[in-house]
């Protein structure tokens, strides 16, 4: 039997359970594309490689699959590369497959080399793994290696580059290929016996015990557990930038990311469950005085991941297992134990859950009236939870509109929550919305924006056109660099920003640009187009882009003024200094 490298790579993929392969179609791994139509497997092409990787991501994200996106070798490759920086910061279970010029010019190439430059090594830093499959034969055993560190630790990003002659050529062929439990794990990892006694003892006898939620719980699909897990010792939840996905905010323990109760209730508590977090820069590094000192707060950290245990903090107990895992096994520990306190630790919940009614309270003052033109910017994730699903998928894209949006808008739905919270990364979020429609296309997706980060890829509403993606896009529209334009202004003039609230026209530098009618760029690809300048036209345009059935852009109008006033900026900023600075 003679097969295509491309054919075997796609056989491969069907049998880790891959269903869906995001990229852009190429010469020079049309044996791919053709063994993926063979397999059954879709794929879906965007308008840039870039927005290929987050796709990927989002859809590993939200499903627990391997997410892949492909790219052609030397452009291709290179146009992948923001992408996979990215989703591999991120933490998002994604293989990238990437074409490579013909075998005997690779690897090192002889100068000159047409559309190459060396992306094996480029894509080591930026990657979990980066490695080449040199011949034929060497696929299958280079490609259940990607597999095997793609399911192993932290999620991340592996690469694969298979040279091009490779991919279309046609090989006689006796391979067997080997289901994935025959050369990787299969089963999650379970913590010790002892690990689970000491973690129950400590937690029930606390007096003030606080379980941390990084993204290790969505990877683990560990929500539900982690909720029974916060009822039972009546203990509150904190959360990274990460990790707020994971938890239902509506629930009472759920302390939100708002200094400084977040901060107290951190500092406070007695003994610290971590699970799936890395005491990142976003969360202080787990440094006084925003924690407890090591030598008063006792720490136990779970993660997937050795490499992250006790690795930013000290620990008491440092347990390497399967979140999901672990959290049943403790419950089933916990409920043969007495927990100590249970009426004070209720009392301090009903405390904290007072004065989070009272920071809400604050905060939905601060838009003022929905008739206002332009429109306060809070407005678009306040009316939106109202008219969206509580499973709808909210993506979060942008610099100062992402400050809004998270700080006003309310989760519900584990996992129904996507942006790029540790790298920080304008432009990610049409990929990430076309990604998630792809994972629950029953499901209402839509991505709330800035102007300037519709502005890296705008392209893709008609990747949303054409492969009938229904998403929702909300643009900010305030032509300004925001968060950018509010540094400048308030290094260049303090005691003038303070008093007028902006600077005279042309004083900051670089940070303004004119305007792009998004709702009319929408209607030139097919799509439907709404602009609003008030939240009770947004509260209007919302229904019409439902019942559309199209992909949808809505342009609203916000106050440039009041969008660069975003509350708790300087906790943002004060958070790049390190702690006690």
């Amino acid at each position: 039997m003679s097969i295509s490298g491309g054919e075997l790579v796609a056989r491969m993929l069907r049998a880790e359970g891959v269903e869906i392969v995001f990229g852009i179609v190429d010469g020079s791994y049309f044996g791919l594309c053709e063994g993926l139509r063979q397999q059954g497997i879709r794929l879906v092409s965007p308008r840039h490689e870039t927005t290929a990787a987050h796709m990927a991501g989002a859809y590993a994200r939200l499903t627990g699959r391997l997410g892949v996106c492909i790219a052609s070798n030397g452009p291709g490759a290179a146009n992948l590369l923001p992408g996979v920086a990215v989703e591999n910061g991120e933490g998002n279970r994604v293989l990238a497959l990437t074409s490579w010029r013909r075998s005997p010019i690779v690897g090192p190439d002889r100068g000159g080399t047409y559309q190459y430059f060396d992306q094996l090594s480029v894509m080591r830093p930026m990657t979990k793994w980066s490695g080449a499959a040199r011949s034929f034969e060497r696929i299958p055993e280079t490609l259940r290696r990607a597999f095997r560190i793609a399911f192993e630790g932290r999620p991340g990003v592996v690469h694969v580059t298979v040279p091009e002659d490779l991919l279309n050529g046609s090989f006689a062929s006796e391979i067997a290929l080997q289901a994935p439990a025959r050369y990787r794990r299969t089963e999650p990892l379970a913590p010790g016996a002892e690990q689970l006694r000491r973690s129950a003892e400590l937690l029930a006898g606390a007096r003030k015990p606080l379980l941390q939620v990084g993204s290790g719980v969505l990877h683990a699909g560990a929500a539900a557990p982690l909720e029974e897990l916060a009822r039972l010792l009546r203990a509150p939840i904190t959360t990274s930038w990460g990790g707020r996905p994971a938890v239902d905010e509506r629930l009472p323990n759920k302390i939100p990311m708002l200094p400084p109760l977040i901060d107290e209730v951190r500092r406070e508590a007695d003994v610290v469950l971590a699970l799936g977090t890395r005491f990142g820069e976003t969360d202080w590094w787990g440094k006084p005085p925003y924690w407890g000192s090591p030598d008063e707060q006792q720490v136990v950290q779970v993660d997937c991941d050795e490499e992250i245990l006790g690795q930013n903090r000290p620990v008491e107990l440092a347990v390497l297992a399967d979140l999901r895992v672990y959290l049943e096994l403790l419950l089933a520990e916990l409920k043969g134990r007495d927990v100590v306190g249970l009426e004070d630790r209720q009392a301090r919940l009903d405390a904290w859950a007072r004065r989070v009614g009272e920071l809400r309270a604050f905060l939905r003052a601060i838009p003022g009236p929905e008739d206002a033109s332009p429109m306060h910017s809070a407005h678009v994730p306040l009316v939106c939870r109202e008219l969206f699903d509580d499973d709808a998928i909210l993506v979060i894209d942008g610099g100062n509109t992402a400050v809004w949006t998270n700080l006003y808008h309310e989760h519900r739905t584990p996992g129904a929550l996507l942006g790029t919270f540790k790298f920080g990364m304008l432009g990610a979020g049409p990929g990430q919305a076309l990604g998630a429609k792809c994972a629950f296309p029953d499901r209402q997706v839509y991505c709330i924006l800035g102007d300037g980060a519709m502005g890296f890829h705008p392209q893709e509403v008609e990747t949303a056109v054409r492969n009938r993606l229904p998403v929702v896009f909300f643009v900010l529209c305030d032509r300004q660099w925001g968060m950018v334009k509010m540094s400048q202004s308030m290094a260049l003039d303090a005691e003038t920003m303070l008093a007028e609230k902006k600077l005279p026209p042309g004083r900051t530098l670089n940070t303004d640009f004119g305007e792009i009618r998004f709702d009319e760029l929408a209607g030139a690809m097919g799509a439907h187009g709404e602009r609003v300048a008030s939240a009770r036209e947004l509260r209007a345009a919302i229904p019409r882009c439902l019942a559309s059935g199209l992909p949808a852009v809505v342009h609203v109008d916000v106050d440039p003024v009041a969008h660069l006033w975003v509350p708790g900026l300087d906790v943002f900023k004060k958070m790049h200094l390190e702690p006690g600075a």
